[in-house]
């Protein structure tokens, strides 16, 4: 069940995303310096507008991941924490038995 409902999700995702990238296949500019005062100074790169918002979406899915796992950082910690001391007491029952 759970593979038919992720090719329900996904199938219909990748044919967005083609269409999506057929139809957005003009050339554009893209300019990593704001405050250059000639377009010689520009730092810039020319691409398909498919490729730059692609890559602004993966950048952003990256750095949210970051942040996300930088986060949840603490609470990782707490389940080792955690796993070390159960099994601590654990070790301190067997030796109790004995």
């Amino acid at each position: 069940m759970k593979r038919v409902l992720q090719w329900l999700i996904l199938v219909p995702l990748a044919i967005v995303g083609v269409a999506f990238a057929v139809a957005n296949r003009q050339i554009v500019t893209v300019s990593f310096d704001p405050f250059a005062m000639h377009p010689s100074e520009q730092i810039e790169v020319k691409a398909p507008l498919f490729v730059v918002l692609v890559l602004a979406l993966a950048a952003g899915v990256l750095v949210g991941g970051l942040f996300t796992w930088f986060g949840q950082g603490k609470h990782r910690r707490a389940s080792r924490e955690a796993q070390s001391e159960m099994a601590r007491l654990r070790s301190d029952i067997e030796r109790m038995k004995t």
